[in-house]
């Protein structure tokens, strides 16, 4: 199977099952890795209950203690390129990311010329529904002062459904990627940028969780700030494309070798 369809959960019993089904329902083409932080409602087990009836299409890796959003992708993303995914998608657990949309992401990149697609909320045809004012003023003025420090050319740059082509994982090393928040969304995105791939916004409509509890806390919306300036800072001053480009043998068991067509493309 080519597609794998990663979700990070914390305190997510109320939504994981029902999302599940409905993904299973809608596609034999794909995947899912459910990655849980010791949830402490039990989603875990609700996970465990379904993988009998999806044996071999539903996967469960179990850690302990809650260790963050970036560090949960970080341990999906090598598991999945172990496994050998082709496309491999990052997405809420929440029902904020309409399942419907994984095809299109899966298409941008299959057949549409994209390295990595991104459901996006701020170009033309996408959007947000009941999110509060607040909301929104953050998440837009987050992304305008990433593109304006960073030059990078996202519209939605925290976004957190996105569809990566084998190629960008396996050429990112992934053990150099540190933020975990809204921060980790954004250096995935300046990493692939800043190592030449084609990066595509597919636009979605993003709609606020009706069940359980926003992970959103100040501590985030810090790291985001500093770590745009520092990802600003690494890219002028120091050797930041060495430092994120793999170029060995690593513990994903992949290897990037020198003069790839990426190196050609680097910014």
């Amino acid at each position: 199977m080519e597609n794998i369809v990663i979700i990070p959960t914390y305190n997510e019993r109320e939504n994981i099952g029902h999302l599940i089904d409905i993904i299973f329902a809608q596609y034999d083409n794909f995947h899912i890795l459910v990655i849980d932080d010791g949830s402490p409602d039990n989603t875990a087990t609700l996970v465990k209950e379904r993988q009998a009836k999806y044996a071999g299409k539903l996967f469960l890796e179990e850690r302990k203690g809650k260790l963050g959003l970036g560090t949960a992708y970080i341990h999906g993303f090598k598991w999945a390129l172990k496994k050998g995914y082709q496309f491999i998608f990052e997405m809420d657990a929440d029902f904020s990311h309409n399942p419907k949309d994984l095809q299109r992401l899966y298409e941008a990149c299959k057949t549409g010329g994209a390295d990595l697609a991104v459901g996006s909320r701020y170009v033309k045809g996408g959007g947000t529904i009941n999110w509060p004012r607040n909301r929104i003023l953050l998440s837009k003025g987050g992304s305008l002062y990433t593109r304006l420090i960073t030059w990078m050319p996202v519209r939605d740059t925290t976004a957190g459904f996105v569809c990566y082509s084998r190629e960008v994982l396996e050429s990112i090393n992934l053990d150099q990627i540190r933020f975990l928040g809204y921060a980790f969304q954004i250096e995935m995105k300046f990493a692939s940028w800043k190592l030449g791939f084609k990066i595509k916004e597919v636009p979605i409509i993003f709609e606020d969780r009706k069940y359980g509890v926003s992970k959103m806390h100040k501590g985030i919306v810090k790291e985001g700030i500093w770590g745009v300036l520092k990802l600003r800072w690494l890219s002028l001053f120091k050797d930041y494309h060495n430092r994120v480009k793999n170029t060995g043998t690593n513990s994903y068991g992949t290897v990037s070798k020198p003069g790839e067509k990426v190196l050609a493309k680097t910014k």
